[in-house]
């Protein structure tokens, strides 16, 4: 043999063992890339189960906060439209005398310039403290003060349940003593 076939010889199993190697280190690191890739699979699995989970359990929450929001507002709605069907059927009986409204009078008060007997006469039919009635156009409007006021209160009430609904954590427990 020649120098240059057994440096051809050399050369040749140089290359035959640098493509075994290549071969070897190819199959174990693809070994490893296979079971690298089937962790990151599963886990991708299980990052996206909790999601879906989380997402429904959240859209569940969204959806019972809805349904008890609907139900206070049908409450409040319905506390709302009887105050006002009360303040109403007090407004015509006011119209129409069938209700009056009368204010206590002090009868210890000298400086109103009413001496009006404290007890009732025998002519009498009101028994207890003496009363002065109301002008009904003076009754009409504090009804309607008095109206107004309980509407307001109603609202009030309504926003602070919304917001104990909505933010328990945040929300304030009475405001200005209104429950």
């Amino acid at each position: 043999m020649t120098p240059a076939q057994i440096l051809g010889a050399i050369l040749l199993a140089m290359v035959i063992s640098a493509a075994g190697a290549w071969q070897v280190q190819d199959w174990r690191y693809g070994g490893r890339l296979a079971n690298q890739a089937g962790q990151f699979q599963s886990d991708l699995d299980l990052i996206s189960a909790a999601a879906a989970k989380q997402t429904r359990d959240e859209t569940d929450k969204r959806l019972a906060l809805e349904q008890q929001l609907a139900g206070q507002d049908q409450q409040h709605t319905k506390e709302l439209s009887d105050a006002q069907r009360n303040q109403a059927v007090l407004r015509d009986r006011l119209a129409t005398s069938d209700l009056r409204l009368s204010v206590l009078l002090d009868a210890a008060d000298t400086a109103s310039g009413c001496n009006v007997p404290a007890s009732p006469g025998a002519v009498g039919v009101v028994h207890g403290a003496a009363r002065a009635q109301l002008d009904p156009a003076h009754a009409q409007r504090i009804l309607a003060i008095t109206g107004d006021g309980d509407q307001g209160l109603i609202a009030l009430r309504a926003c602070q349940a919304y917001v104990r609904t909505v933010a328990p954590d945040s929300a304030p427990s009475a405001v200005a003593g209104f429950p």
